[in-house]
């Protein structure tokens, strides 16, 4: 009888559960939700809760966590034409934030982006800053604050793209974009890698239109050791574009060395664990409610290499 019973409650379970199809892992409005649930069918890699680390510096940073941070462009203008390689960036940081690193080497700062190139972080602003040997041509800039772990602030008036052309400006194209900080902007013809272990691509501007839905990649980035290998956050800008679970149409594709996607519903950062040691990929892509992939001058899917080391 123990034994027919136990058959009974197996056979339901499996009509029950093939009855309800499993929903895509997503994040919720301020933390992942499904947590536990598969994000890709690579054993291990799943969405997890926010590291306890990062809750403490929440709780310690006050009034700086709800700051609403807002960025106002003083150069480079929009559209502007600019007869060098080097290039002044200014920007005022409004909004009661408080720019630059503490004892600890952590701070607030800002994620600068020259075209689609992995972002440089600069905490200080009030000199501003340069972009170096800038090669010819179109370029794009965009720029937004971020806490100290690197989850950008996402109120109105916190990003800013900036459209100029370089002429006649004479750059070494055998020789990297960097800013005065010393951080690679760009460099099409190095073969070596960045300090933080990302390969940077062949810069391009792209055809970007700035009324268009426009996703800029910001995390994960670079190298991952000890504790911050163990839940490794993935966070975005979203511009002109409403994802699903916040009332809109659109949605996150997140794809990890070619596995299963991850969708992203709301936007929120998302902390993933399981991740393998050494170099991972990690592809993200805005697409529509029938999942095609949503365009706008190449930036609305972009691919990064990043380094987990246990």
């Amino acid at each position: 009888m123990m034994r027919l019973f136990a058959l009974i409650l197996i056979a339901s379970a499996a009509i029950l559960f093939s009855a309800c199809p499993s929903e895509p892992a997503s994040n919720g409005a301020t933390s992942p939700a499904n947590t536990g649930e598969p994000a890709s069918d690579q054993p291990g890699i799943r969405v997890t809760e926010q590291p306890d680390r990062i809750q403490k510096m929440i709780e310690d940073r006050g009034e700086q966590e709800q700051a609403k941070p807002d960025l106002t462009v003083e150069s480079p203008t929009e559209g502007a034409v600019i007869e060098s390689s080097t290039v002044k960036v200014k920007v005022t940081v409004g909004g009661d934030l408080k720019m630059g690193k503490d004892d600890a080497g952590m701070g607030n700062h800002v994620h600068v982006i020259l075209d689609n190139q992995p972002y440089a972080a600069h905490y200080m602003w009030d000199e501003g800053f340069e972009l170096r040997n800038v090669t010819d041509g179109e370029h794009t800039l965009r720029m937004f604050p971020s806490r100290p772990w690197h989850q950008s602030y996402k109120n109105d008036g916190a990003f800013k793209m900036i459209r100029f052309t370089v002429r006649n400006g004479g750059a070494d194209e055998s020789k990297p974009t960097t800013d005065d900080k010393g951080n690679t902007m760009a460099d099409p013809k190095a073969e070596e890698k960045q300090a933080e272990g990302v390969e940077v691509e062949e810069s391009t501007a792209g055809n970007v239109d700035a009324s268009k839905p426009l996703l800029t990649y910001s995390r994960p980035k670079g190298k991952y050791k000890g504790e911050e290998a163990e839940a490794i956050m993935v966070d975005f800008w979203l511009t002109n574009a409403q994802l699903r679970g916040d009332g809109g149409q659109y949605l996150i594709r997140c794809t990890i060395n070619d596995g299963e996607p991850l969708v992203i519903e709301k936007w929120a950062p998302v902390w993933l664990a399981g991740w393998k040691n050494g170099k991972n990929v990690v592809k993200m892509e805005l697409i529509d409610a029938e999942g095609n992939p949503v365009e706008n001058g190449g930036y609305n899917s972009t691919t990064r290499e990043i380094t987990v080391t246990r």
